[in-house]
């Protein structure tokens, strides 16, 4: 099994984190605590395994002058 790296949903770009999960209540779990530390985060099943992706969007950029 070789899952994507990444994901697209609704025009957003999502990483996988590289774990296959055993089944759902596992991956939720994970993304629960991705979710805490302020990620957006989508889940997706292949061939039985369930992966976790997630992005976590930039709210300010400061661009500096030299």
């Amino acid at each position: 099994m070789s899952p994507d790296l990444t994901m697209i949903t609704e025009g957003k770009k999502f990483l996988w984190d590289g774990q296959l999960y055993e089944s759902k209540e596992e991956a939720a779990r994970v993304a629960e605590s991705y979710r805490n530390e302020k990620f957006e985060v989508e889940l997706a099943e292949e061939d039985g395994k369930f992966l976790v992706y997630s992005r976590r969007a930039v709210k300010e950029w400061v661009a500096t002058t030299q």
